[in-house]
């Protein structure tokens, strides 16, 4: 059984205390047969058996269901892979599933940890595309290329929602009612004109996810200087890039100078130019809380060819579950560029319906006013480039 690591930046990776290894591990099976197992369910497996004993494996049991939540649809898979794991009924599982296995890493600049969550499997397919994992790192060249307009008026662009916090305001029908009673007891009772509030209008947050793997290799540079335009414009703006790993960009793209950001962007990113596994790195997005926050009720452009290899199960159901989650869901492929472009792919059929926006990603002009756009409708689609049509 593989052993999980908890890794630490600060410190060298740790193994954790040897009773604690088979919940792990089944954590760890789970992943691997497609559950969604976020680190902190984990955690909280392991504190729900503490506190029922456990007495007996019906308190596992029950601990396993309360933390990991599988879908109804899915139950009877997660008890037979609970009793495979604990009751020692191997045969429950395929040889394959025995053999060591690579995982998705997850990097945050801004974290202090590296979460290693979701587990690999090796697939066939796709000419254009490798789930190997290749690592490098990248430099930028210094250009003269400007985003000035998008930084100005980027803010402005998105679409605002109402807030739950309140302003004061001279007019509406919204009455303060803590103000007008704290009004009324310092004028000893008389009734002074009423205090009023009103719901505030913030611009909703935008998250881009950006492809680095080998066949995006033309545009990622691009990508990344409208990225930072986009950060430096609003603060409402979240950048991860995908490859074979999910790396949380946000933080090194907050650097005022471009040149200074995009050179420390492509020093921690390790997966540049490499294989691509698009459903899985989007699912390990997912599976974390605090990233998923991130796409609720905001504006999520995916950049990315969406050439998956193999299988597209896992790009489904992770398109399917931001377009659940999102004010609206675009995917700016530089394929669109190409006027006989068609989406013709078993992956790009399967996530056609749930987007709200298919856009030519392979010029950064055009994609500045796709950006400046966003606080408009979504325009009429045609068939092959949108949702529900």
């Amino acid at each position: 059984m593989n052993k999980f690591l908890v890794c630490d930046t600060a410190e060298t990776p740790r193994e954790l205390p040897r009773g604690s290894a088979p919940f792990f591990g089944f954590a760890r099976l789970l992943r691997r047969f497609g559950f969604s197992i976020a680190p902190e369910q984990a955690i909280a497996f392991m504190q729900a058996v503490s506190l029922l004993g456990p007495r007996s494996m019906d308190d596992v049991r029950r601990s396993a269901v309360a933390t990991f939540a599988p879908a109804p649809e899915r139950r009877v898979e997660f008890d037979a892979l609970f009793e495979s794991w604990f009751c020692g009924d191997t045969g429950m599982l395929s040889p394959g599933d025995q053999q060591d296995e690579e995982e998705t890493e997850i990097k945050d600049d801004n974290a202090t940890a590296e979460e290693q969550i979701i587990t690999i499997q090796d697939a066939k397919g796709g000419e254009l595309t490798s789930g190997a994992e290749q690592l490098n790192t990248r430099t930028f060249p210094s250009d003269d290329l400007r985003l000035d307009k998008l930084e100005r008026r980027i803010g402005a662009a998105l679409p605002w929602r109402r807030s739950f916090r309140t302003v004061r305001t001279s007019t509406g029908s919204n009455l303060d009612l803590r103000r007008s009673m704290r009004k009324i007891l310092s004028a000893d009772g008389d009734i002074p004109s009423p205090r009023l509030r009103r719901r505030q209008t913030v611009p909703r947050r935008l998250l881009m996810l950006i492809d680095v793997s080998g066949s995006m290799k033309l545009y990622t540079d691009d990508y990344l200087k409208l990225a930072h335009a986009a950060v430096q414009g609003t603060g409402g703006v979240e950048v991860f890039c995908f490859g074979t790993r999910l790396t949380r960009l946000t933080p090194a793209l907050r650097i005022k100078n471009r040149d200074q950001a995009l050179a420390r962007a492509g020093a921690f990113v390790e997966d540049w130019d490499g294989g691509t596994r698009i459903g899985r790195t989007l699912l390990a997005f997912l599976s974390v809380p605090r990233f998923s926050a991130f796409a609720r009720g905001a504006v999520v452009v995916i950049l990315s060819d969406a050439l998956e290899r193999g299988d597209s199960t896992e790009m489904e159901t992770a398109f399917r579950r931001f377009a659940g989650a999102a004010h609206r869901l675009s995917l700016a492929t530089p394929l669109a560029g190409d006027p006989r472009f068609r989406p013709e792919t078993a992956a790009l059929r399967a996530i056609m319906p749930m987007l709200d926006d298919l856009v030519d990603g392979s010029s950064i002009a055009g994609l500045s006013e796709f950006f400046l756009s966003l606080g408009r409708s979504a325009p009429d689609i045609e068939p092959m480039s949108g949702r529900g049509s």
